[in-house]
């Protein structure tokens, strides 16, 4: 004999059960898509890092970064912005409130010729 809960309709898959995302995983879609939206690495520096903090489907995201100098900072940092806003959304279903880029550090080629090289003593 069937009971209710047998004849009750059942909620589609994709709407059961919950999805829990990773801090660190955000984190690492951000800091990708800042590299893309970044371009190439200055020589010496280092490849933009993200960090996030994610409240329930919201995320505010931080990332820094080294550019070359010179260049347009502000086209530059518009840009990973966007990128960055656009697929975290995109590959992770969260809003993002905020996404703050930090520029660390300018590289030119004068600093570059003057840096030291292999390991001081």
């Amino acid at each position: 004999m069937a009971t209710a809960a047998d004849l009750a309709p059942r909620a589609p898959a994709r709407d059961r059960g919950a999805t829990a995302i990773a801090d660190r995983v955000v984190a690492k879609i951000a800091a990708q898509a800042a590299r893309e939206a970044a371009g190439a690495v200055p020589e010496g520096g280092s490849k933009p890092h993200a960090s996030v903090v994610v409240h329930r489907d919201v995320a505010q995201v931080a990332v820094s970064l080294e550019l070359d100098y010179p260049s347009d900072i502000g086209r530059r940092c518009g840009a990973v912005r966007s990128r960055v806003r656009a697929r975290v959304e995109e590959l992770v279903g969260m809003e993002v409130h905020e996404v703050t880029v930090h520029v660390e550090r300018l590289h030119s080629p004068l600093t570059r010729q003057n840096a030291p090289r292999g390991r001081l003593s």
